[in-house]
């Protein structure tokens, strides 16, 4: 039988099509858990466009998850492979201490990616996804939900928590674009 990492992968598989990821561990700092995984898509969705997602952070537990455990998503117009391994750093930092519920905003601490200014994730529903791919994802032991990172200015950060997510979506901005000026 297929251990719960694996039927994971067999999920992102469905998710990304015949792309083959590239594999990243970040080494856990947290005793008693695994390694959290990276992995890189590189050209999906479409040529000239990055996704990654993690595998790891459902592994820890945190207060505000009641039976759904979370793994990240990203999906950015770039061919910077660090975007899908901040995301894994962030996993494997946070595991235990952020529940990255939407809404939350991350700052990253100083510029995510050479090529952009952005130094801040916003977490909400994942880019490009249905609600079907990434709620309740069944693999064994709690269900994992996926959660979208968003790269933002941290003018944008302060932003949605003064306002909140969903002001945030309303505002003109290209959620995939990493080279764009900030909204706010």
């Amino acid at each position: 039988m297929p251990s719960r990492a694996e039927r994971y992968v067999a999920h992102l598989d469905t998710l990304t099509g015949s792309t083959e990821p590239r594999l990243q561990p970040i080494p856990s700092t947290h005793p008693g858990l695994d390694d959290v995984i990276s992995f890189v898509y590189v050209d999906e969705p479409e040529p000239r466009y990055l996704t990654g997602a993690t595998y790891g952070l459902s592994l820890a537990d945190h207060t505000e998850w009641h039976g759904v455990k979370p793994e990240l998503w990203i999906s950015v117009r770039s061919d910077d492979p660090v975007w899908a391994l901040a995301i894994g750093y962030l996993a494997e930092q946070l595991r235990g201490t952020c529940p990255f519920v939407y809404g939350d905003t991350i700052d990253f601490g100083e510029p995510i990616a050479p090529e952009s200014d952005m130094t801040a994730f916003a977490v909400s529903a994942p880019a490009g996804l249905d609600a079907y791919q990434y709620t309740l994802i069944d693999i064994g032991g709690a269900p994992i939900s996926v959660a979208g990172c968003f790269p933002v200015h941290d003018t944008e950060r302060k932003y949605i928590r003064e306002h909140g997510i969903d002001a945030f979506w309303q505002l003109d901005w290209d959620l995939y674009d990493v080279r764009r000026p900030p909204v706010v």
